[in-house]
């Protein structure tokens, strides 16, 4: 078999992967549940690789996602349940569907905001209709939230249920208000800490994640690419020390705390002066 650019040539060395006795023993006992954990951290590598600028790289990236498409597809095969072309279909269906001003009833004078609400519209007429094909009644969103997914990552749905609240005037005017709220979390925190209760401590802890949330919002940073580039700025200054050590012929683990906050000091220095 050689590499082509159709779609079904990947197909296919999906089915020989997965094909008993000759295709691959890993892949052979892998299921739904075990690959979805893949399938997350793929869509997490295409999401790095654009914040990277890196487009060579989401190329791959994007490929690897696909991967898990064909495979949870191919899976679903074998217990006759639905193929790649199924997937297919309904995600065409759908976006033709959900796009009746670009697809049937053109107009022109639309907004994002028009747009957006056609989108949300048509999303829950389908999610009612899953729910009829399933036989279950559809209850009324029991709060003004209910429609912001709760399967998403926890930074992004914090995000969502802040905006959202944000839109009815719930919210700060002031981005600094915010940060009373962040010292104020702190505190709390600290008051956790000398009572040993370590329950609450997580729970003051995620308080504050939320809050320091809400300031990026506010501040218009988007706080999943904020931390993202933090913690290239953290890997990078902890690789200087690491340098740092081995020049002198000395280890991570013989060097004292104290020395490697120095070193850590020394090389934000460093940035700072470039």
């Amino acid at each position: 078999m050689t590499p082509s650019r159709d779609i079904a040539g990947l197909i296919e060395i999906m089915a020989q992967l997965r094909t008993p006795v000759t295709g691959c023993p890993w892949d052979l006992e892998q299921d739904f549940a075990s690959i979805a954990p893949y399938t997350i951290e793929e869509a997490y590598e295409v999401a790095d690789a654009i914040v990277r600028h890196d487009l060579h790289d989401l190329c791959d990236e994007l490929g690897d996602l696909l991967l898990q498409v064909v495979f949870h597809a191919r899976m679903a095969e074998e217990q006759n349940a639905f193929a790649f072309g199924d997937v297919v279909e309904a995600i065409t269906r759908k976006m033709i569907r959900r796009h009746p001003h670009v697809f049937a009833d053109k107009d022109g004078n639309l907004t994002p905001g028009h747009v957006k609400g056609v989108w949300d519209r048509i999303k829950g007429e389908e999610k009612a209709e899953r729910a009829a094909r399933r036989g279950v009644d559809v209850p009324p969103p029991s709060s003004f939230l209910a429609s912001v997914k709760a399967g998403q990552p926890a930074l992004s749905q914090a995000m969502e249920l802040q905006t959202k609240a944000s839109s009815v005037g719930f919210d700060w005017n002031d981005p600094r208000a915010v940060l009373a709220k962040i010292r104020e979390e702190a505190d709390e925190i600290e008051a956790a800490l000398d009572r040993g209760d370590q329950s609450e401590v997580a729970a003051e802890t995620g308080d504050l994640m939320f809050a320091l949330v809400n300031l990026a919002r506010h501040v218009d940073a988007d706080p999943e690419l904020a931390l993202r580039g933090t913690n290239v700025k953290f890997e990078r200054r902890f690789g200087y020390i690491e340098q740092a050590l081995a020049a002198k012929g000395r280890t991570l683990q013989e060097a004292s705390l104290e020395e490697m906050d120095a070193l850590w000091n020394e090389a934000k220095g460093n940035e700072i002066a470039d």
